[in-house]
């Protein structure tokens, strides 16, 4: 540092530390005031049915913890509707990544997308296994909309475009956690949060600020001010930081799915001079917290890629949920029952089953928001808005185009590919080898939904993408199916691989009655007939008469799907060859099955084993001799499903056979998510293009793939699989520089000409891909 950059931040320091502090509950009282006993008996100590209904249709929550070692975090969790399974009135549990295991008091505040009010919990860790985490519920209440409302949350992001700094580039010199990359652009444009703070009494807080823009200014390189507007003056935060100054919180920026983490020590500050600063039309906040920074990183959030909350679709649909001023208005009741010298309870029951008593409290809250709001001194505030009730809705406030300003991280909002993920859960696990297990799905039924499972459609040798929890992460993997098209249960089935993540979780996690997501199907590695809701293909002709399949271990599943699907509507007239190459006799899989069918159908199918305990590797002169012995008809298809020195052996014979290329199908299997690439650390712009027309630009999160941003932005992605082995994601990169999981589908060629798969690819740079070009 230079002689005049440390004089510059001597001199800031100083002015910091001089600022007035307040430090007694006494100081905080005088100006915030006490709240009024309405709004300390709103809460609860149980979740009572509005409570579950709340927890049971949010996909998204901010959740406060410290670790053992008394680090402060805050993060959000979830990615789905009932992610947090409730488990009894005073007990819940979710799964959490990390990093580090939840330890004492912890809290939660629960979003619905396009709502404005948010419940409240509050509660202490019971207990760790892996990344579920269980928790105590010490008390729930629902906080009222004024955060929401002011950070304008839930409305489409505006278009990117470049915005200065709010605070001029010479308050940022000098090194601090704020200078890290990415953290100060995603400050000037994170309009909430949710900020975690402790008392000394074993109690914890997660509570919502909004603001106008930018929630949390920057000061300098370590220092952050977050205005403190008029709210319920339940003060917990403040009263909080009295007792114990650390904090964390976690910032958003609507339209992108990456989350700023912030964690160090908290002060409050009346000091005129900075509270002016942050005024609006000449009316400032009555306080501000002044943190001093400790670490601050942006990361990209699963919670928040996979909730989608700034997508319509997301959004909670009127009647749906509670009116969440309604519950409030319930657990009030039920508190001022319970309190000494309260009303009698059959009274307030009376009350709030007076016809259109609900709608007239949302009218008298709406308004109240309305008023307070311009007390603040927001403008333009909607006369029509219901933040509360579901359905279609409009913010309160609108911003001069002034107060506007595009953040960079943009995104369509409001169009784009819903995500086609299909909730299963797991009917048997069965064992094939000792190696092998069969998952058997069928559609997740919610209890009291009336919908009746559907049937898997699909055609023989296609695969499906499963997605599974894993340490609090979702993780992917393709897998063929097993079983024939066209029944209300999908077989898949899992070979152990040594090191693998998701093949070990099938083998030593996953039960009966566990759930899964799956999508898919995909691929066009299949053989007739084709089920009666799969889509048509354009090489959806009737299938060939005569099909010979080569297969070694696990790649024999497309197959047996293939074979069971056949044997059950073709005619007898057709042939199935199998050359199936095994370890040992015990690896085999569908041994018994593969017996009985060719047993049953002589004249239809041959099943030929090979094990390599015994007989060697199959070997050219091995596949020769046994395709000319079994001489199949000129027309027959060929399908090869295994390692790829075997498929190179199987094609160079067929070559020589004389056996037309588009008669041979091979199914590649690739582990591209097993191999991560190297991703860049910071955030980078991705503009996505189609026939060179721009159709969104969206921020990519260090960590997250193109696909990822891209759907999470309401961009028209093209995709299937997601996991590198269909190409149906491969675009061309227009612009830029991207790094991809290996191995994967793309043909040397393909990468030649600068083709990219987005489900795999992350970008090293601002990037451009066109996503007609394929």
């Amino acid at each position: 540092m230079t002689c005049e950059n440390k004089a510059t931040s001597d001199v800031r320091e100083n002015r910091l530390s001089a600022l007035r502090r307040l430090t007694t509950a006494d100081e905080v009282e005088s100006t915030v005031g006490l709240p009024a006993s309405a709004v300390m008996l709103k809460q609860i100590s149980t979740l009572d049915e509005g409570c579950r209904t709340v927890l049971a249709r949010c996909p998204v929550a901010a959740f406060g913890y410290r670790d053992s070692a008394g680090t402060s975090r805050t993060t959000f969790i979830g990615g789905t509707p009932g992610f947090v399974r409730v488990h009894s009135p005073t007990r819940i549990s979710f799964s959490l990544p990390g990093p580090g295991d939840p330890y004492g008091p912890v809290s939660f505040f629960f979003l619905l997308p396009g709502v404005g009010e948010i419940l409240r919990v509050n509660g202490s860790v019971a207990a760790r296994k892996g990344a579920e985490t269980t928790v105590d519920i010490a008390e729930a209440y629902v906080h009222c909309a004024q955060a929401v409302l002011r950070s304008r949350l839930w409305q489409p992001p505006a278009p990117p475009e470049p915005v200065a700094p709010a605070t001029p580039a010479a308050e940022f010199a000098g090194d601090g956690p704020l200078r890290r990359p990415g953290v100060a652009e995603f400050l000037t444009a994170a309009p909430f949060l949710a900020l975690s703070t402790w008392d000394s009494s074993g109690g914890s807080d997660t509570s919502p600020r909004g603001d106008r823009q930018e929630v949390a200014r920057i000061l300098d390189g370590r220092t952050l001010v977050v205005p403190d507007r008029k709210g319920n003056r339940r003060a917990d935060t403040l009263h909080n930081l009295l007792e114990d100054d650390r904090l964390s919180f976690a910032a958003l920026v609507p339209g992108r799915t990456g989350v700023l983490h912030v964690r160090g020590r908290g002060a409050i500050t009346d000091d005129p001079a900075l509270l002016e600063t942050m005024a609006l039309r000449g009316m400032p906040p009555h306080l501000a917290l002044l943190i001093d920074v400790e670490h601050a990183e942006v990361t990209g959030s699963d919670a928040v890629a996979r909730s989608r909350p700034w997508t319509p679709g997301a959004h909670v649909g009127r009647g749906t949920v509670p009116d969440l001023m309604a519950l409030a208005g319930e657990h009030l009741a039920a508190g001022s029952a319970a309190a000494e010298g309260g009303p009698p309870a059959f009274l307030l029951k009376a009350v709030g089953a007076i016809p259109g008593l609900p709608r007239l409290l949302r009218l008298v809250m709406n308004r109240a928001y309305r008023s307070g709001l311009r007390k603040e001194g927001y403008e333009d505030v909607n006369e029509d808005v219901e933040p509360g009730a579901g359905g279609r809705r409009r913010s309160f406030l609108r911003r001069r185009p002034a107060d506007d300003g595009g953040t960079g991280a943009g995104g369509a909002g409001n169009g784009g590919t819903e995500n086609p993920l299909r909730e299963v859960r797991i009917a048997e696990v069965r064992r094939e080898t000792p190696s092998a297990v069969t998952l058997v799905l069928e559609d997740l039924v919610r209890e009291g939904s009336g919908a009746n499972p559907g049937s898997f459609d699909f055609r023989p040798g296609q695969f499906f993408t499963l997605v599974a929890d894993i340490d609090g992460r979702p993780v992917r993997r393709a897998y063929s199916a097993s079983s024939a098209p066209g029944s209300a249960r999908l077989e898949v089935t899992v070979k152990h691989v040594e090191g693998g993540r998701f093949s070990t979780h099938v083998h030593r996690s996953l039960r009966a009655g566990d759930r899964l997501a799956v999508r898919g199907p995909s691929g066009s590695f299949h053989a007739g007939p084709q089920s009666p809701g799969a889509p048509d293909t354009p090489d959806a002709t009737d299938a060939p008469e005569e099909i010979v399949l080569v297969a070694a271990g696990s790649g024999v599943t497309p197959m047996m799907s293939m074979i069971r699907a056949r044997l059950a509507v073709r005619p007898g007239r057709d042939r199935i060859a199998l050359l199936y190459s095994s370890r040992s006799a015990d690896e085999i899989i569908f041994a018994d099955e593969l017996n009985r069918l060719a047993k049953d159908n002589p004249d239809r199918l041959s099943v030929t084993h090979v094990l390599t305990s015994r007989d060697g590797r199959l070997d050219a002169d091995g596949v020769r001799r046994w395709v000319t012995g079994f001489s199949p008809a000129r027309d027959a298809h060929y399908y090869t499903c295994g390692p790829g020195p075997l498929m190179d052996t199987v094609q160079l014979v067929l070559t020589g056979l004389g056996v037309p290329d588009e008669l041979v199908h091979q199914e590649h299997y690739t582990s591209g998510a097993d191999t991560q690439a190297v991703a860049a650390t910071v955030p980078q712009e991705m503009t996505v293009e189609e026939d060179g027309r721009p159709v969104g630009t969206v921020v990519v999160e260090p960590g997250q793939t193109l696909l990822d941003a891209g759907l999470a932005a309401g961009l028209p992605m093209p995709y299937s699989c997601t996991v590198g082995n269909c190409g149906d994601c491969m675009v061309r990169l227009r612009g830029g520089e991207v790094t991809q999981n290996e191995p994967n589908c793309l043909t040397p060629r393909q990468k030649a000409d600068g083709y990219v798969l987005t489900c795999v690819g992350c970008p090293l740079s601002k990037v451009t891909l066109d996503i007609a070009d394929q």
